[in-house]
């Protein structure tokens, strides 16, 4: 590692950004709490409790800035290792907390190992790839960094916390930065897609659907490929314009008739290896479509089943069951209208008819109290928190820095837009909390750690 000496100050507009997330969170658990004055010094409350997790937090905070950063890169291994023993120690000896293992309760509080996994991951992720002789093009090391997150995240999963363990997804981002092959991702998004697509509409629109980007491939390695794109397009505008009044068998034929004859031209040009290629690609999604049906209906229980569809297929939910927390979320954003019914104000909040509100829904209060402006105001500071860490990032003269800055933009962004697309129905209600503004004293003090470390690294940086 560089000696070189810091010379650089903290970046303020980060450092800015962070402290008004801290305080506006602060808020909205005061207006989720409220009940009369002097709330924030009873320690028994949900806000005396996350009060004085904000102060333990803050003299963390400045413990990191002024201790040497590249204690962290010394750290990095051996910090993970404890966090994974952690993970390991709760699920024999954690305490359980609506279902999940998830826990060590320490004289009245709580805390959970997976948010110091984060911190121990991040670095260990940024000190596995800031090594020079760390190339992707070696499978062996493509293995090495995807377990790096995979231990932590199965151990998560036993828990079982699958919302947490999703979480550590976000470390394909330092991956890719740091070269990753592109064509896995796209390959992943493509099993998202058939994933999602497969729960959501019919089996036989799936299948057009599957065929149709399936020939595309095909037609993109025809040499002379403008007449057979042209008779794609046509079958496929006409198989998706047709397929709920024409039946399904005759629909298929035409498709079938149009691999043929993409197969013929890629036959005459000896391109064996695309045709196997293109098939394998079909025949797999088509398999990975039904699959998904019939894993959907036949494994899942029926709690996995409502989550799902609160989701993907909300109308097949009961308003007063599995939908309801949905629509008392959507139900207080919408209240809030463009500037909101004021701090304190908000009716729903105070009758409690958002559950979770506290942690999971708190961006509910806040599209209540606020309204639209508070709502948009919240998005764009942590976008701007988001655009700082990627610049903290470029700007790094070390890869471990780059990397690791690379992992907290991850955890953030996952966090920040899973949370508000849990609250408005676009994601699944997964218990993911907003960084630094729900409830929740071990999440917190690990996001402050997180950004402390990043912020005092960035002062390391020779221009």
């Amino acid at each position: 590692m560089s000696t070189r000496r810091s010379v650089n100050s903290i970046d303020w507009i980060a450092f800015s950004t962070f402290l008004a997330i801290v305080v506006i969170g602060w808020l909205m658990l005061y207006a989720a709490s409220y009940e009369g004055e002097g709330l924030w010094f009873d320690l028994q409350s949900d806000v005396g409790r996350q009060t004085v997790w904000i102060g333990l937090s803050f003299v963390v905070f400045l413990a990191i800035m002024v201790t040497d950063w590249r204690i962290w890169s010394s750290v990095s291994f051996p910090f993970y290792i404890i966090t994974i023993v952690l993970l390991l120690a709760v699920l024999l000896i954690g305490k359980e907390v609506k279902g999940a293992t998830s826990w060590f309760s320490i004289m009245g509080y709580t805390f959970q190992p997976s948010e110091l996994a984060k911190i121990g991951t991040a670095l260990a992720v940024a000190s596995f790839l800031s090594q020079p002789n760390i190339v992707f093009n070696n499978v062996k090391n493509v293995v090495y960094a995807l377990a790096i997150f995979c231990i932590p995240a199965g151990l998560i999963f036993l828990q079982p916390d699958a919302g947490t363990a999703l979480i550590f997804m976000s470390f394909l981002i330092p991956l890719f930065r740091a070269g990753l092959n592109a064509s896995l991702y796209i390959l992943g998004l493509s099993l998202l897609f058939i994933f999602i697509g497969s729960l959501i509409w019919s089996p036989y629109l799936m299948l057009i659907i599957i065929l149709f980007f399936t020939y595309l491939f095909l037609v993109l390695n025809i040499k002379e490929s403008q007449l057979p794109l042209s008779i794609l397009l046509m079958i496929g505008l006409f198989s998706m314009a047709s397929y709920t009044y024409i039946d399904y068998r005759f629909i298929l034929i035409t498709l079938f008739l149009g691999l043929l004859y993409f197969l013929y031209l890629l036959f005459k040009e000896g391109k064996y290896n695309v045709m196997l290629l293109g098939l394998m690609i079909g025949f797999s999604s088509i398999l990975l479509s039904f699959g998904t049906q019939w894993a959907f209906n036949n494994l899942l229980k029926p709690h996995q089943q409502d989550r799902i569809n609160v989701w993907l297929r909300p109308h097949l939910c009961d308003p007063q069951g599995s939908l309801y927390n949905i629509i008392q979320s959507k139900t207080a954003i919408g209240s809030g209208g463009f500037s909101g019914k004021g701090f304190l104000e908000g009716t729903m909040t105070k009758l409690n008819y958002v559950p979770e509100q506290k942690t999971d829904f708190i961006f509910s209060i806040l599209g209540e109290e606020q309204g639209f402006l508070g709502s948009i105001s919240i998005i764009a500071l942590f976008t701007i928190l988001l655009l700082r860490i990627t610049i903290i990032a470029e700007r790094a003269d070390l890869p471990f820095i780059r990397y690791y800055a690379y992992g907290v933009a991850g955890i953030v962004f996952f966090h920040f837009f899973i949370n508000i697309g849990m609250t408005i129905g676009i994601m699944p209600v997964i218990g993911i909390p907003l960084p630094l503004m729900s409830k929740g004293g071990s999440s917190f003090l690990a996001f402050t750690i997180m950004i402390a470390i990043l912020l005092k690294m960035d002062t390391a940086r020779v221009r």
